[in-house]
């Protein structure tokens, strides 16, 4: 494998190690294995596979809720972050394209009335979110009359939800589902009310080393890395994002 130019190791990884954001709330990118308590997921080989690449060690740093990360990511605290796209986090985030496609989705009573997001967006309406999350900064602009109600977690969005007798809750797809599963009574509206397109980012600014992550994401894809990681941790209904072409129609290369 060639060698990674020392000035994108230096962007990537200034400290000579790679501080790697790791979102245990989202079960499909992360995992804690029972056995050992160590994280595992998609996200976590996708770190270890680059700091490979990058001869540095890597330093996982596990979070749960999305907003955490990108709060230590504002303290300067992490170097690649694992989060889903948005203009929010744009601003202080270079992000790669997306390697893997997911969906919000609203839970309900199972006796609501409530079926759609347009349903959902009257006054009166409350709806649990975990704070900072995709879903919370695509459901801040698109809601103009119902009212969110902010937890630190998912799962504490979720636990909000029922026990204080919220209309709704929201969430990534996946945990909702297994929430349902674990508490009768409850409803998945179909379809979901977002996609979201989880990335990996760094601090902009820095683009020979945006550069190398935004090749980096392609040939994990293109080579099945991540359809596979995701198999192995049991996430094998995650859509991976489709391979992005450059401006000449060709794939990009990590060199």
């Amino acid at each position: 494998m060639t060698a990674v130019p020392q000035n994108v190791v230096q962007e990537i990884a200034p400290t000579g190690r790679l501080r790697a954001a790791i979102n245990l709330g989202n079960i499909v990118l992360a995992q804690t294995n029972p056995a050992t308590g160590a994280p595992v997921g998609v996200t976590v080989e996708l770190a270890q596979s680059l700091g490979q690449r990058l001869g540095v060690a890597v330093d996982l740093v596990t979070f749960d809720a999305a907003g955490k990360a990108f709060d230590a990511f504002k303290r300067s605290k992490l170097d690649i972050v694992f989060l889903a796209i948005d203009p929010v986090r744009a601003e202080q985030i270079a992000f790669t394209p997306p390697y893997a496609l997911i969906e919000g989705n609203f839970v309900v009573r199972a006796s609501s009335e409530l079926t759609s997001m347009a349903a959902i967006d009257r006054p009166g309406t409350r709806v649990a979110v975990a704070r900072g999350s995709a879903y919370d900064l695509f459901l801040t602009r698109a809601l103009k009359a119902a009212t969110l109600v902010r937890a630190a977690t998912g799962p504490q969005a979720l636990q909000m939800f029922v026990a204080d007798k919220l209309e709704a809750g929201a969430g990534v797809k996946q945990p909702v589902v297994k929430f349902i599963d674990e508490n009768p009574g409850l409803r998945l509206i179909e379809p979901p009310f977002m996609e979201i397109r989880q990335a990996m980012g760094m601090a902009k600014g820095r683009s020979a080393g945006s550069a190398y992550l935004h090749a980096f994401i392609e040939e994990m894809k293109a080579s099945g890395f991540v359809a596979d990681a995701l198999r192995r941790s049991g996430q094998d209904d995650v859509a991976v994002a489709p391979v992005v072409a450059d401006q000449h129609g060709s794939r990009y290369v990590v060199f």
